[in-house]
């Protein structure tokens, strides 16, 4: 390999290693074009079809949910999103920056356990499960208004506010994790 060394300092270098700023930022572009979300036909594919798996009998891997509260909370994230569902907020300077950075774009999966906000907990305020199939149909039909959604969306009651990138970024590891909680 041609290296070379930077005067008087003995550090070595490849050569053609500097990136212009615009270089730097389509690398960052294509990193995050590589990461799953709603904003690609595929990966809303994929979530579909992963969650027509789900059963209202399905068995949880961990938490205390059963697959149908899932779905009651995957469509209470949703009308959050839209504005058509209030939830109180719970956010720090710390949760909107690093917190949020971390959640969306570091490689890894979500962790279990991170407690929800009531009104998104149907144990406690969130949309109580009525019918299975019906409440299935209903997310699907939220999954579809969320991702047709031209405007603004409401504020994240953690995250804060959130770019439209960052809200079908957010959606879908959303979706993911709790896909990956029912085996799915």
């Amino acid at each position: 390999m041609n290296r070379k060394s930077t005067k008087g300092h003995g550090v070595s270098i490849l050569p053609n290693t500097h990136l212009s700023a615009s270089d730097h930022w389509l690398r960052c572009k294509m990193r995050i074009q590589q990461m799953k979300t709603l904003l690609n036909d595929r990966d809303r594919k994929e979530v579909l079809h992963r969650l027509s798996k789900v059963r209202s009998d399905s068995k949880r891997r961990w938490g205390s949910m059963s697959a149908h509260q899932m779905i009651c909370h995957l469509s209470d994230s949703f009308r959050a999103a839209l504005g058509e569902r209030h939830i109180s907020p719970s956010s720090t300077l710390f949760k909107r920056s690093i917190y949020k950075w971390a959640a969306l774009w570091m490689p890894l999966q979500w962790p279990y356990g991170i407690k929800t906000r009531p009104e998104m907990d149907q144990q406690q305020s969130g949309t109580r499960p009525t019918e299975f199939a019906s409440d299935t149909a209903k997310l699907r039909t939220l999954f579809d208004q969320f991702c047709s959604s031209k405007g603004e969306f409401a504020a994240h009651a953690i995250l804060g506010w959130m770019s439209r990138i960052e809200r079908m970024r957010h959606a879908y590891l959303h979706m993911d994790h709790h896909l990956r909680q029912f085996g799915a």
